[in-house]
């Protein structure tokens, strides 16, 4: 794996803003963060976005950044973590979601009196393996989560897409309609076909027709969905990011070091603090771009209350 000075010897190629110091941007107002975030404007989406520190301790903080675990999750209520878990790759290879997060996720969960929480994947490679060999699952298993299979079928329920422009109907996932809490964990990497994968691209993991998608309008269908329901809260595993052949990769030198994570409610914002890592300008991810302009949350970072913390 590549450390941030090493993948620009390499030879990768970002976008012209990215920069070594403040990760294309998303850090160049970075300090240490106070022990009690100031309170923000009410019309500004909040975003934590830390750095430099252990998967564990960066998600409890951006979590204690956003108000706690306690102000998305309450006592009894049923929890959906929606993990990527598409490939069937061992975790150093940077396709999935780190399972560190997802165990510590699933424990803060249930301490905050869950009544359930549930994990899935609608699979790119076998299930069984990618769940097992992800290290996902016996992670969240070991924390107390359900383990879901996410391709049966039967679990799937049709249903109208409010505001869809090419996606109307869909097979959705029934602990997408039926949870009470639904918290959306993407890895952040390249994608051939849509740019990047984040937040908004990791929900493709939720309806049975995936394909539709890319037979239609990608980027189109990726937005739409989110007229559905949007999730509760994103949390994009930055750690050690894909940045070229995704989304699948190939070895751990397809990753660069970052040592990153970004949390928010608003969907949008969170990709778009995604895309700048990536050395891209929000608006250069055509999905981003119309999910802004569907009014499904905001890609324009200087109205964003974004919370930076610099552990090291």
């Amino acid at each position: 794996m590549k450390t941030r000075r090493d993948f620009i010897k390499a030879g990768f190629v970002l976008g012209a803003g990215f920069s070594l110091v403040d990760l294309g941007g998303l850090f160049a107002a970075d300090a240490p963060a106070p022990a009690v975030p100031a309170p923000a404007e009410p019309a500004k989406p909040v975003l934590a976005a830390v750095r430099d520190g252990d998967r564990v301790t960066m998600l409890d903080r951006a979590l204690a950044a956003l108000g706690g675990i306690g102000a998305f999750v309450r006592p009894g209520q049923t929890v959906l973590i929606k993990p990527n878990i598409g490939w069937d790759a061992p975790p150093e290879r940077g396709a999935n979601t780190h399972p560190e997060i997802i165990g510590r996720l699933v424990t803060l969960c249930l301490s905050a009196g869950a009544k359930s929480v549930s994990f899935f994947d609608n699979t790119c490679d076998q299930w069984e393996r990618t769940y097992a060999n992800s290290g996902i699952e016996k992670a969240a298993r070991d924390a107390g989560a359900i383990m879901v299979n996410g391709k049966d079928k039967t679990l799937y329920r049709e249903v109208p897409i409010p505001g869809g422009i090419k996606l109307h109907t869909a097979k959705v996932h029934s602990l997408v309609l039926d949870s009470d809490v639904f918290i959306n964990v993407p890895v952040l990497k390249h994608h051939g076909g849509a740019l990047m994968t984040g937040a908004m691209k990791n929900l493709m993991g939720v309806v049975w027709d995936r394909g539709f998608y890319h037979r239609t309008d990608l980027h189109q269908c990726i937005a739409d969905l989110l007229t559905l329901r949007p999730p509760t809260l994103n949390i994009i595993d930055a750690y050690h990011p894909m940045v070229r052949k995704g989304p699948r990769g190939k070895t751990v030198d397809d990753l660069v070091e970052m040592r990153t994570l970004l949390a928010s409610s608003d969907i949008v914002a969170v990709d778009a603090a995604a895309a700048k890592l990536l050395g891209h300008q929000p608006g250069d991810v055509t999905h981003i771009r119309i999910a802004a302009g569907m009014k499904l949350g905001r890609m324009d970072l200087e109205n964003v209350d974004i919370r930076r913390i610099k552990l090291t």
